[in-house]
């Protein structure tokens, strides 16, 4: 049935409603993006790569892998595509995970709790929420992807604060030992390895990052912040070091940023082939579209205490006041109460960034950032400018 890719594609493109509609028992059941895919291989074999299939393909080197995920983006990308079961998706993706239960618990009973390469910590009415990929410089990869959403969902649901602070843990690389990165990134020794899958980009895109920006939603309303709104918080962000891909990308989705003196921010998206998250969506409301083009085409650096670094950053603060500054923007920020910042959040973004619009994106993105994954010019983007081939071990 599904003899070759374009067989897929075109199957897709006139069957989207009815294979999404069986694997969520008539739009009844809201399902993850990650068991989707694995529902979909089972109930439509040829269609996506099985999980066995996926499993033999994970051990390789990225330049070694079939490019089996590809079929994986060709059904996301439709179902993003499709107004119903995009949206239907985009809400299953904002609910909060069940694993957040435990770990909102212990942050309520202890003020602190510990997600692995993701700490929350209360300070008064704001949680404080610390990555720590300590070894690759506060990169994101496979092994910080689910705790990173897990916490950002208890730190949204927590109902001893008022307000979220994202901020970067000091780091063990021997050049940095000790400084606190706000972020570098997506891991780029890993994605060489292989250990970085497809899916990983669109689960980030429709998970945490999203949840940054809109909230967590609710089972009973579409959270397109018309009909329906879900549970949300402000978020401040504290760039020390450098916020550098992925994590520059997530200083779009806040309220307020916070940037040391000496800090900067790349995308250095042309030199690694990939597509930077929803940058090309966001960037240009900040900056417009020349200087947004310039940073993802040309890997433009800012330094956030410039004039267009300031486009995106909203106060510099010396490196060494960065703990004053972050408590007298919480009070700032809350003074006036929490309900009137929520308010004023979806405001603006039903405005700028409707979830509609957020779901067509993603279907692009979805898609195109399959063929940048498993491009050999990827791969010779890695070597060349990343020494990849000398990080194996």
């Amino acid at each position: 049935m599904y003899q070759n890719r374009s067989a897929r594609d075109g199957f897709l493109r006139d069957n989207a409603e009815a294979v999404y509609s069986a694997l969520t028992g008539g739009f009844t059941r809201f399902v993850r993006l990650e068991e989707l895919v694995r529902l979909a291989a089972e109930a439509y074999p040829g269609l996506v790569p099985t999980q066995a299939e996926l499993a033999a393909d994970a051990a390789r080197l990225l330049k070694d892998k079939q490019g089996l995920e590809i079929d994986q983006s060709l059904l996301v990308s439709h179902f993003l595509a499709h107004p119903r079961c995009g949206t239907h998706l985009c809400h299953a993706m904002l609910l909060p995970r069940p694993e957040a239960e435990a770990v909102l618990a212990t942050l309520d009973a202890q003020g602190f709790a510990d997600v692995g390469p993701v700490r929350l910590k209360r300070f008064g009415r704001a949680v404080h929420l610390l990555s720590s990929n300590a070894r690759y410089l506060n990169a994101e990869d496979q092994g910080t992807i689910d705790a990173m959403e897990i916490a950002v969902d208890a730190a949204i649901l927590d109902p001893g604060s008022d307000i979220a602070v994202l901020r970067g843990e000091p780091v063990t690389h021997a050049k940095y030992a000790g400084r606190r990165i706000f972020g570098s990134g997506i891991n780029l020794t890993h994605l060489y390895q292989g250990t970085i899958p497809y899916l990983w980009y669109v689960q980030r895109e429709l998970g945490f990052v999203h949840k940054y920006f809109r909230g967590v939603a609710t089972p009973d309303a579409v959270p397109d912040d018309v009909n329906g709104a879900g549970v949300e918080k402000p978020w401040i962000a504290a760039v020390e070091g450098w916020a550098i891909g992925g994590h520059c990308q997530i200083l779009l989705t806040m309220d307020y940023v916070l940037a040391a003196h000496d800090a900067y921010m790349t995308l250095p998206a042309r030199k690694e082939g990939i597509i930077p998250g929803a940058a090309n969506l966001r960037l240009p409301r900040f900056t417009g579209d020349r200087l947004a083009r310039q940073l993802i085409q040309a890997e433009r650096r800012l330094e956030c205490d410039s004039p267009e670094g300031r486009l995106i950053c909203d106060e510099i603060v010396p490196a060494a006041d960065m703990d004053a500054a972050i408590e007298r923007t919480v009070a700032m920020l809350t003074s006036s109460g929490a309900v009137g910042a929520t308010g004023n959040r979806r405001a603006f973004r039903v405005a700028v960034e409707p979830l509609d619009l957020f779901r067509r994106y993603n279907a692009v993105y979805a898609r195109e950032q399959a063929s940048c994954h498993f491009s050999p010019a990827l791969i010779h983007n890695l070597e060349q400018n990343w020494g990849a081939k000398s990080r194996l071990a």
